[in-house]
């Protein structure tokens, strides 16, 4: 595929994550970081929060199966990952994030547990469609093109 139509490709896939609401404009600040001496930086510092994240979703759902729910604990947990979240413009993570918070001040279990999936479902779709979205990076880096950085 040639490099031009790919950039084109990765221009409206930014543009429709950022639509729908996967991303919001943290994730521009981000790329505007990116430079021909790093062409990877956003990739690395996301996967770091893809690896991060799915750690604390572990802790997560220990914490939430547990007889004698700490919410203080839980709530700890999701404030770090609304605000890692929102450090790499992940809206949809971060926004559940919020709802979750609030289950945690109720002491609410149940919310938690629904939170908790609610968070699961919005990380694993950020990632995938991150994931696609690095892929066509490669391929564009790989064809000798550049990421552009006008839209």
């Amino acid at each position: 595929m040639e490099v031009g139509l790919m950039q084109r490709e990765w221009v409206q896939y930014i543009k429709s994550l950022l639509n729908e609401g996967t991303l919001d404009s943290q994730y521009l600040q981000l790329l505007q970081l990116q430079d021909e001496s790093n062409p990877t930086f956003v990739s690395e510092v996301v996967t770091l929060f893809f690896e991060d994240t799915v750690e604390l979703l572990n802790k997560l759902c220990w914490a939430v199966s547990q007889p004698s729910v700490d919410f203080k604990k839980i709530d700890d947990h999701v404030h770090q990952l609304k605000g890692s979240s929102s450090s790499i413009g992940a809206l949809g993570v971060k926004n559940v994030c919020i709802t979750f918070r609030s289950a945690c001040e109720q002491q609410s279990t149940d919310g938690c547990v629904r939170c908790l999936q609610q968070v699961q479902q919005e990380f694993y779709g950020v990632k995938e469609k991150l994931g696609y979205l690095f892929a066509l990076e490669k391929r564009i880096l790989d064809a000798g093109g550049s990421i552009p950085m006008d839209f």
